[in-house]
C-alpha cells in the first residue's frame, strides 16, 4: 500500500504545476556567509526526522460529521488507516455548531492538546485558517478543498501562510465523466441535485451538463432533459425528498445528488420508483444500495480525498513537508490509466454496451491528452447557482433553491 501511495505522489508531484501561495523568497547569501558544512546537513536532517517522528495528527470536521458517508467520513477514515498502519497519534474534533468560531475553537483545541498536524476538509475552513495558521507557524495544515479564492474571499486581501497545503480538485472533470456515462447508457430524464451553490459543487453541475450534452451530440439522441437545483444545504430532509418525489413521480430516472449527505432525499424518493442516483466524492454505490435498493446506484463522481491525505502524512512523516508547504495544488488527471487519477467513476459504475470500461477508458485518455475538453469557467454563475453552460441537444431547467 505504501509503495503504491508514494507512487501516485511522485506522478502527481512531476504531472502538476504548483501555485505558491506567496512563499517567500530565501535571501541571497552575504559574500563572508559560511558555507554549510556537512555535520551541520546531518543535523539538519536529523531534526527533521525528531520532527516528523513526534508527529501527531487532528482531522476536523466540517459542516457534517465522520459518519456523513461522504467528505468527513472519507477524510476521517483515511487519517485514521494511515495513523494506525504508521504508529501515529491520531484523533478527530467536532465543531460544536456551524460558525468559524467553533471551528477555529476546535482547531486550537486540537494544537492545545499537541496535536502538530491538523487535516481540514471542506472549503468551510478558509476563515478559520486564514486566521488560526498565521499564529501557529509550528503546526502543519493539510486542507483538502480549499482554494485561492475561498482564502481571500472576505475581502481584499492576501494569503501567505507558509505552514498550510491545500489540495483542490477538478470536480468539473468528475462531473463529465458521470453526465457523460449516464446519457450513454440509456438516460434521458437527467436531474442535479446539489447541496449548496458553492464553487466545487457548481463545477460538478457544470460538467455534468457538458458530458451529458456531449454524450447526447456523440449519441444523435434528442429530449434528454435535465432538471436542475440547489438544496441550499449539505443533508437531505422531508422538503428535499418532496422535491425529489415529485421528480421521480414525473418521470426522472436518474439524479446526480451533489453535496455531503443530501443523497438520502435523492434515494428515498428514487427508491418509490425504481429510480437511480449518481453519488459524488467517493464511491457511494455500497452506501446508497445498500440503504435504499441494489442497483440504485449509477455510478458516482469521485475525488481521490484518501490517496492524498496518505500522500501528506507520508510526506510530512518522511521529513518532506517543505515541498508540500505553502502550495495549493489543482488534482485532477495524471494519467490515461483512470485509476490513478484524483477525479474518476469507481468499478461499481453500472457499465453495459452503451458504456463500458473501455469506453470510460478511451473518454479518460481524450480529456487526459486534450482531445476533449470542459468548461470550467464558473465564475459568472449566479451565487444561486441557476445557469450553466450553453448546450447543443440536452434542456435544462434550473429550478433555483429548495431551502434558504
Amino acid at each position: 500500500m505504501k509503495k503504491k501511495v508514494f507512487v501516485v505522489a511522485l506522478i502527481f508531484m512531476l504531472a502538476f504545476s504548483l501555485f505558491a501561495c506567496g512563499k517567500k523568497t530565501e535571501e541571497p547569501a552575504a559574500d563572508n556567509a559560511t558555507e554549510t558544512t556537512e555535520a551541520e546537513t546531518e543535523t539538519e536532517t536529523e531534526a527533521e526526522t525528531a520532527e516528523a517522528g513526534d508527529m501527531k495528527v487532528a482531522m476536523v470536521t466540517d459542516y457534517g460529521d465522520i459518519t456523513d458517508q461522504s467528505f468527513n467520513q472519507t477524510t476521517y477514515e483515511a487519517c485514521k488507516a494511515y495513523c494506525d498502519a504508521n504508529g501515529v497519534e491520531f484523533t478527530y474534533k467536532k465543531p460544536a455548531t456551524d460558525a468559524d468560531a467553533d471551528r477555529i475553537s476546535s482547531i486550537e483545541e486540537a494544537i492545545e492538546d499537541g496535536y502538530n498536524v491538523i487535516v481540514m476538509p471542506g472549503y468551510a475552513f478558509a476563515e478559520a485558517i486564514y486566521q488560526v495558521a498565521p499564529l501557529y507557524p509550528d503546526t502543519k495544515f493539510v486542507a483538502l478543498d480549499v482554494s485561492e479564492g475561498d482564502l481571500t474571499a472576505y475581502g481584499a486581501r492576501e494569503f501567505n501562510a507558509d505552514n498550510v497545503f491545500s489540495a483542490v480538485y477538478k470536480e468539473e472533470l468528475a462531473g463529465y465523466m458521470a453526465g457523460y456515462a449516464a446519457v450513454k447508457l440509456g438516460y434521458t430524464k437527467l436531474g442535479f441535485l446539489g447541496g449548496m451553490a458553492v464553487p466545487a459543487v457548481q463545477r460538478y453541475g457544470y460538467g455534468f451538463v457538458q458530458g451529458a450534452d456531449a454524450a447526447a451530440q456523440e449519441n444523435g439522441v434528442s429530449g434528454v432533459e435535465i432538471k436542475y437545483v440547489y438544496g441550499g444545504q449539505f443533508f437531505g430532509d422531508a422538503d428535499i425528498t418532496a422535491a425529489m418525489d415529485t421528480w421521480y413521480s414525473a418521470g426522472t430516472e436518474c439524479v446526480f445528488a451533489c453535496g455531503g449527505g443530501i443523497f438520502t432525499s435523492a434515494a428515498e424518493a428514487a427508491a418509490k420508483t425504481g429510480g437511480k442516483v449518481i453519488g459524488v466524492d467517493v464511491d457511494q454505490a455500497a452506501i446508497i444500495d445498500g440503504g435504499y435498493g441494489a442497483g440504485m446506484t449509477v455510478t458516482s463522481a469521485m475525488k481521490g480525498l484518501a490517496p492524498t491525505v496518505h500522500t501528506l502524512l507520508g510526506a510530512i512523516q518522511a521529513g518532506e513537508w517543505d515541498s508540500y508547504k505553502g502550495q495549493i495544488q489543482t488534482l485532477g488527471l495524471v494519467s490515461e490509466d483512470p485509476t490513478l487519477n484524483y477525479v474518476q467513476l469507481p468499478e461499481t459504475t453500472q457499465f453495459a454496451d452503451g458504456f463500458t470500461a473501455d469506453d470510460y477508458k478511451a473518454l479518460v485518455g481524450e480529456l487526459f491528452n486534450g482531445t476533449r475538453t470542459v468548461d470550467d469557467s464558473t465564475d459568472s454563475v449566479p451565487a444561486d447557482g441557476s445557469a450553466s453552460p450553453q448546450t447543443q441537444t440536452v434542456k435544462v431547467e434550473h429550478q433555483g433553491t429548495i431551502k434558504g
